[in-house]
């Protein structure tokens, strides 16, 4: 029988007990564990191979596979880029991967230089080599989005950025890797798998170590995984842009708040989606390299001159007055910075729409859309780099600041959401942007970026002033935007996220020595507490402080405990003392808040310059 206690931290282990006795039958793959009708040994199975529920005094009695040592590979780094565009053969005609081998290619000598330079740091050889398989949905054909057929035609390549980098990572630190963008190449791969087709939730006998995929190729994997996707689940890191926070990914808590979107839903621990920025510290910052294309000699010749360089290739960017106040007030905002600099723009012009009204101003020097090396070149010649407001958390902010223009942050005097902002309906996402690059807000600042009131001219004339005072425009790049910065930082992840462990462990990594518990104020998110002490709130060790002894430790005695399943919990009520603790591990969350309440988080310590990792992470 179950106590009390057992069924608030196991809280899946009764349902999972009635399903096995009703269909423990279902597949011969049970009664290879030992399982043979009786209710101990449902309970055997249930807490010894899959975890859903405690262990008991009958260990020595179950089944479980030992790994085999003798089977283990040993890797080092690796510098051979023939053997990546072997793997990076597009199977048909479309060449979707076109555009990420030029990348690759491009930026290889790079990639090669980062990891000798990154194994001077750290230790990198006798590290366990992973079977990882990379699905991009993105790039099949029944995704519909034409990533493929559009990448060199102006299509967004964000997301190709992420991949590119991404693959050329996963290959560089040594790992084994399998390529796939087509349902046909992911369902011909499963088909092949045993543990695919069994019901059979061990996980010691699975044919791949880590999945990479999206969201396309996420509901792709379970349409072809079917009954065995419960085992691979652990395995996913799902990429993805903008985040997904714990309430839209919990299916059945998005649905009762009527907050379910077409991309949230997934039932995943929220660590297992991988962010472009550091949005959420519920998710994990996967990041990207930000590319630099002019080396020492190039920069030698080419004199800063009094120039701002908009930021915005599209027309529509500089639009004055529509109906969201995102776009009001630019004219009135370049007029400003013409008073104290020529202001120079990179918006594509269209040849056949030449009767089409632009919205550019009369005085803005338009170059025209331009290649990469030549706008670093652009940006070179600038002293500042000016935001609009629009597009929200691109790279080029960061390329500016890498070439020593200053980057001209605009403000939002009410943040922009999902609440008030088109572009945001319908992300898995709540969180409100401040300003329009918010990692460049908070993680970067004076004197590479200033965030200002665009519509505030006595502030930006000040800004102005304050930027041109300095006659020396010096280039900044976050260690963790660079090469070397993203190996050290995946190579973090592989060697330790591992969430494929029996339920309900406490976390081990990061280092509990890395780990401070902060209790917050009134109405205060974690992911806030814990960034006003200078630290990241860390989610992994919300299991460690979900009880009344850690919540005592903290000088809080309750008055009441209860259990409840929500995204504002563990924490008390300041003005009863009563304390509520999660019911549910998958809305343990660093972003929650709610008033009359205060939140009881688990932060770390991060490395400057490279804010996924604690000072004791590596």
């Amino acid at each position: 029988m179950l106590t009390e206690q057992d069924k608030q931290v196991y809280t899946k282990c009764e349902g999972k007990l009635e399903w096995m006795r009703q269909m423990w039958q279902s597949d011969a793959c049970y009664a290879s564990y030992g399982v043979d009708g009786s209710e101990c040994s449902f309970l055997m199975y249930l807490s010894e191979v899959e975890g859903w529920c405690p262990k008991r005094t009958w260990k020595k009695n179950v089944k479980v596979p030992i790994e085999d040592k003798s089977k283990v590979q040993y890797i080092d780094t690796n510098d051979d880029i023939e053997g990546l565009m072997k793997i990076l053969v597009d199977p048909n005609e479309r060449q979707g991967y076109a555009w990420i081998r030029m990348r690759i290619r491009k930026m290889w000598p790079k990639w090669v230089l980062a990891a000798g330079n990154l194994k001077e740091k750290q230790k990198l050889e006798k590290r366990r080599r992973k079977k990882i398989l990379v699905h991009l949905g993105l790039l099949s054909k029944q995704s519909g989005w034409g990533f493929a057929e559009n990448q060199f035609k102006g299509g967004p390549l964000g997301e190709l950025v992420q991949w590119s980098d991404l693959i050329c990572t996963l290959y560089v630190l040594g790992h084994q890797l399998t390529i796939t963008s087509e349902t046909y190449q992911l369902e011909k791969i499963l088909s092949k798998l045993p543990a695919a087709n069994s019901p059979c939730q061990s996980r010691t006998d699975l044919p791949v170590h880590i999945i990479y995929t999206d969201i396309v190729g996420l509901r792709q994997f379970k349409r072809y995984v079917k009954g065995g996707y419960g085992k691979f689940s652990c395995l996913l890191r799902i990429v993805d842009s903008f985040g997904t926070e714990p309430a839209y990914n919990l299916r059945m808590y998005a649905k009762a708040h009527k907050i379910l979107t077409s991309w949230g839903g997934q039932d995943l621990l929220p660590q297992q989606f991988f962010t472009m920025f550091p949005h959420s510290p519920d998710n994990s910052f996967m990041g990207f390299v930000v590319e630099q294309h002019l080396n020492d000699s190039d920069v030698k010749g080419i004199k800063r001159e009094n120039w701002a360089l908009v930021y915005g290739k599209n027309d529509y960017m500089y639009e004055n007055a529509t109906r969201v106040s995102l776009y009001r007030g630019k004219d009135k905002y370049l007029n400003t910075i013409k008073k104290r600099l020529e202001v120079h723009g990179t918006v594509y012009v269209d040849a056949k729409a030449k009767t089409k009204r632009s919205y550019m101003p009369s005085f803005v020097t338009n170059h025209g859309l331009q290649k990469p090396e030549d706008f670093h070149v652009l940006l070179r010649k600038s002293k500042i780099f000016v935001g609009l407001g629009f597009p929200y958390e691109g790279p080029a902010p960061l390329e500016a600041i890498a070439n020593g223009a200053v980057y001209l942050n605009p403000k939002f005097a009410t943040p922009h959401s999902s609440k008030n902002i088109q572009f945001f309906k319908g992300k898995p996402t709540a969180r409100e942007l401040t300003s329009q690059h918010p990692y460049a807000e908070l993680f970067i600042g004076e004197p590479y970026v200033y965030t200002v009131n665009m519509h505030n001219d006595t502030q930006v004339l000040k800004v102005l002033d304050k930027i041109l005072q300095n006659k020396e425009f010096t280039s900044h790049m976050p260690y963790e935007f660079t090469e070397e910065g993203m190996l050290q930082r995946m190579n973090a992840y592989i060697e330790h996220q591992n969430w494929c462990q029996f339920q309900k462990q406490e976390a081990k990594w990061p280092p509990h020595s890395a780990i401070s518990f902060v209790m917050g104020a009134d109405g205060q998110s974690c992911k806030d507490a814990c960034w006003q002490q200078g630290l990241i709130c860390e989610p992994s060790h919300f299991l460690q402080i979900n009880s009344a002894r850690s919540m005592k430790q903290a000088k809080v005695d309750c008055s009441r405990e209860d259990y409840v399943a929500d995204i504002f919990y563990p924490g008390y009520d300041p003005h009863s003392k009563e304390c509520v603790f999660q019911k549910e591990e998958l809305l343990f969350s660093c972003v929650g808040q709610k008033t009359n309440f205060c939140r009881f988080c688990p932060c770390r310590n991060y490395i400057k310059g490279q804010t996924a990792l604690c000072q004791e992470c590596l």
